[in-house]
């Protein structure tokens, strides 16, 4: 249960952040300020790559574990790290559910 906290702590803060960010520049702007220099640009290669990865892997991991893959997809695509934050969450809140109880 402590995971399944810290991970959804971590998901309601990047969405706050999204959300403060999507309200300042607008979708299509925050994209304009991720190209505006070299450092941005960094940043968002960055994102990216590591985007791309986890989405490799989750789709991996879906498929083994009988899980949707697509809704979280689509989440890492339109506000980027809520996509793979939920689906830890979906993933964990699942094992432990399946998990015996220990008595």
């Amino acid at each position: 249960m402590t995971r399944i906290a810290a991970l959804s702590l971590a998901l309601v803060g990047f969405l706050v952040l999204t959300d403060i960010a999507i309200l300042e520049l607008g979708y299509v702007g925050f994209f304009e300020a991720m190209l505006a220099n070299a450092g941005t640009r960094l940043a968002m290669v960055d994102l990216s790559i590591v985007l791309i990865l986890f989405t490799i892997w989750q789709w991996n991991d879906a498929r083994e574990r009988a899980l949707p893959f697509w809704p979280y997809a689509v989440l890492s695509l339109t506000i980027g790290a809520a996509g793979p934050l939920a689906y830890l969450i979906h993933r964990t809140s699942r094992e432990e559910r399946k998990a015996p109880s220990a008595a």
